[in-house]
């Protein structure tokens, strides 16, 4: 009510002004001066700019909706960097494991309550045979630019079983687990995500206790991501990041509606927030 009430003030403080200066007869450039300074009273539509490298308060909708454009960072801010997850829901050392969609697909976060007897020793490693829906593997050189991309990577799930529950007699972190396996670039993997997961990874070993939220993000009935959404937050607010990683691949472009690539142009810089 306050702002109609502004407007209609305005408006009728311009049209007094015009009137003003037909009265006193003014010159035609006398008048066209007038004019603009009238103008000028006018309330004036704000406009808004996106800012490509953060996304604040975006949903798993617009985040899938987001397009990656060549030499553009792969990572994106979202809530101003900050986990949207509450601490004090820290209970239990343990993993919820989101069942698969209907297309078979982790289009569900998981979420992770892990401590520091979840840092797993990678001599335990085992190769891996699960293959997530999208998975086209294909090589440059002699290096896949694919991989098997964890969502609570292996390295910080030592003990936690396929229920999502800890088990003293298991010691190596999760594997083969179609539940925490998406399709996922390797460039995406090995240089980007696995920054956030150091940073895990070193608050686990410095005592604290993290709560960790992973989710690929799918467009449609996609098969293979456009991106992953990591938050992480510790239960004293030390770790606290929320981030979106597209899903890209120097070099290649994909058809995320069925994961399989092509040779291109596309430049990915190696950096992080």
């Amino acid at each position: 009510m306050k702002r109609r009430r502004k407007k209609r003030t305005t408006s009728l403080l311009v049209l007094a002004i015009v009137l003003i200066g037909g009265w006193l007869g003014l010159k035609p450039s006398q008048s066209q001066n007038l004019w603009q300074t009238a103008q000028a009273l006018l309330p004036t539509a704000q406009s808004s700019t996106t800012n490509s490298t953060s996304q604040p308060n975006a949903s798993t909708a617009q985040l899938a909706d987001l397009d990656y454009r060549s030499g553009q960072s792969a990572v994106v801010a979202v809530n101003n960097n900050k986990a949207t997850l509450d601490p004090a829901s820290w209970k239990t050392n343990h993993v919820v494991y989101a069942d698969l969609d209907q297309l078979n697909r982790t289009s569900t976060a998981n979420t992770a309550y892990l401590e520091q007897r979840n840092v797993a020793n990678d001599s335990l490693r085992v190769r891996q045979t699960v293959q997530p829906t999208g998975w086209h593997q294909k090589f440059s050189g002699r290096q896949a630019i694919l991989n098997r991309g964890h969502l609570v990577a292996y390295s910080i799930s030592k003990g936690i079983s396929v229920d999502g529950n800890y088990d003293p007699n298991q010691q190596s972190g999760d594997q083969n687990n179609l539940k925490n396996l998406f399709t996922q670039t390797a460039f995406s993997n090995q240089r980007l995500q696995t920054v956030y997961e150091t940073k895990i990874r070193t608050a686990l070993r410095n005592g604290k206790k993290v709560i960790y939220q992973p989710h690929a993000i799918f467009r449609g009935s996609e098969l293979m991501p456009r991106g992953v959404q990591l938050q992480a937050i510790s239960t004293d607010g030390s770790l606290n990041f929320n981030v979106y990683i597209f899903n890209v691949q120097p070099g290649f472009t994909f058809n995320y509606s069925d994961g399989t690539s092509q040779t291109s142009s596309l430049q990915v810089p190696d950096t992080t927030i």
